[in-house]
């Protein structure tokens, strides 16, 4: 098992900046990846950003390229989501999730931190 724990929401204005946590327990030997989601009132969830913890590796949702980067403390096996330049529909609540294996899906899931953008 491994658990996630995300940190870090709350309430900005446009064009403002939040870093988000995650921090994972457990089974983290068993992690490969670990991604953030988000789920906007009414929407879809939707990709934001993944991490390889081998390497580093990055790719981003073509929304948040340029503003958002998600980077990694293996010391403290927590990876963050540096956001700047938010706008309002960003406004969403973001999850983490973990990817156990290459091709493999998230298994597993943080319990989301509400992010609002006011305008």
């Amino acid at each position: 098992q491994v658990q996630l724990v995300e940190s870090g929401g709350g309430l900005v204005q446009a064009g403002g900046s939040l870093r988000l946590s995650c921090a994972a327990s457990g089974r983290t030997f068993s992690r490969y990846a670990l991604g953030w989601f988000r789920q906007a009132p009414g929407k879809e969830s939707e990709f934001v950003a993944r991490i390889v913890w081998s390497g580093g590796s990055t790719m981003y949702e073509d929304s948040v390229k340029g503003r958002f980067t998600i980077s990694m403390d293996n010391a403290k096996n927590t990876v963050y989501l540096q956001m700047n330049s938010l706008k309002p529909e960003d406004t969403a609540v973001y999850y983490c999730a973990a990817q156990t294996g290459s091709g493999l899906g998230y298994d597993y899931w943080g319990q989301g931190t509400q992010v609002t953008v006011s305008s």
